[in-house]
């Protein structure tokens, strides 16, 4: 579980002057730690982006898949076989689930739920910049704030206040208090 991780996409449509724009959000997570990322936000990705892409994961210093040694991936078209291969020869070599399967990818499909019903249901956003915003606040409510019950109610990135018992009790609210943590402030 330590050299594995799932990449996939999900789409958000967001309201603009000019009309609704689907993104696309390409994520990556780690499945042993969930620790997530999002890789990119795109309104049509094309075949050269998804090269950047690959790049960019695999980076040597910074790359979400630089000690990976296997990638998930379903068979969507994006994942062009120009993009499977860059992977590979940098060391993550992709795994293709099969077709129809649905409940192979159960991991990185939590997520994108998580994430939609925790946040992107319960908002309109209204440009790109907006819906960047809002996917920065989760994500960093998903790793130093939030339960994961896969890791046994375990916090991915606790901060020092986790697990007091004494002191008063806080909240932080993010994105109008849509996100909410309550903890306990050292007394």
């Amino acid at each position: 579980m330590d050299v594995l991780a799932a990449m996939d996409f999900f789409n958000v449509e967001v309201l603009t002057f000019t009309g609704i724009v689907r993104y696309h959000l390409l994520f990556a997570i780690h499945l042993k730690t969930r620790e997530a990322q999002i890789v990119a936000i795109k309104a049509n990705p094309s075949k050269e982006w998804m090269k950047q892409m690959a790049r960019n994961l695999t980076d040597c210093y910074d790359g979400f898949l630089k000690d990976m040694r296997y990638v998930i991936i379903d068979r969507d078209p994006l994942y062009t076989s120009c993009f499977r291969r860059m992977l590979k020869d940098r060391g993550a070599n992709p795994l293709r689930l099969p077709r129809r399967s649905p409940n192979l990818n159960s991991v990185y499909e939590r997520f994108v739920l998580s994430m939609k019903s925790e946040c992107l249901d319960k908002i309109i956003p209204l440009s790109e910049r907006y819906l960047r915003k809002a996917i920065k606040k989760f994500m960093a409510h998903y790793h130093a704030e939030r339960n994961h019950q896969g890791l046994d109610s375990v916090i991915i990135q606790p901060d020092e206040h986790v697990g007091l018992a004494h002191g008063p009790i806080k909240t932080r609210s993010r994105l109008g208090g849509l996100l909410n943590y309550y903890y306990r402030e050292a007394a």
